[in-house]
């Protein structure tokens, strides 16, 4: 059985109707980024921050999973598929796969702000600044911010690391340490590379570039694949 490995991005979302801040100067709904995205947006102005992840999560029930992310259902059905991703949305549990691993955390998730591994499903509803875990210590989103260690990075290598095909697909490569995981592929491993926006030196004997979008070319290239 093909052992296939997706790491997905912002981009593989977007065709849902999920933002992303890279496509808007660094801007996340208005704000920038470093305001509510990183622990010292969070020291100062945790309320802000707070009301940004409620209104994400309450925008993400919204929303429907894209071609894209059914593909990879299917591909699931046929291959062994590991999906690494960058989003912290729930779009591909939604769409069906059931190997998914996130780098950045989970937004329909919240976490004890002194013991990180204390973890709890919300769902989508909005969670008042100041809401206490079990053990009385206050709640933020389970979300890696910048400048915060990645878990879960290590477990990514492996599943990168034992791939015959490596499916890139919307993702900037620009954040580390998620894009240098392409380079952990085996030297026999057939890395895919789908986005609308790369340029064609980037094709080699390793990564075939497909400059389309994540709900146009994975369908196609599922089916090349489990034929």
């Amino acid at each position: 059985m093909k052992k296939i490995t997706v790491l997905s991005g912002a981009g593989m979302s977007a065709e849902s109707g999920i933002s992303t801040f890279r496509d808007a100067g660094g801007l996340w709904e208005g704000h920038d980024i470093m305001e509510v995205a990183s622990p010292q947006g969070w020291r100062k102005n945790p309320e802000l921050v707070t009301d940004f992840y409620n209104k994400r999560r309450l925008q993400l029930a919204e929303v429907t999973p894209n071609a894209g992310h059914l593909a990879l259902k299917e591909l699931e059905e046929k291959c062994h598929v590991q999906i690494i991703t960058q989003n912290v949305d729930d779009l591909h549990e939604r769409a069906g796969s059931s190997n998914i691993l996130h780098l950045h955390g989970e937004l329909i998730k919240m976490r004890s702000t002194v013991y990180e591994n204390d973890v709890y499903k919300i769902g989508y509803n909005a969670v008042p600044y100041g809401e206490l875990c079990p053990k009385g210590t206050i709640l933020r989103p389970h979300i890696v911010w910048f400048g915060e260690a990645v878990p879960a990075i290590e477990e990514a290598v492996e599943m990168v690391s034992q791939a015959d095909f490596l499916i890139i697909v919307g993702t900037s490569l620009e954040v580390y340490p998620a894009a240098g995981l392409m380079h952990y592929a085996p030297a026999n491993c057939i890395t895919y590379l789908i986005d609308p926006n790369r340029h064609e030196q980037l094709n080699n004997a390793r990564i075939q570039l497909i400059r389309n979008t994540a709900a146009k070319a994975l369908p196609s290239l599922v089916k090349e694949l489990i034929l």
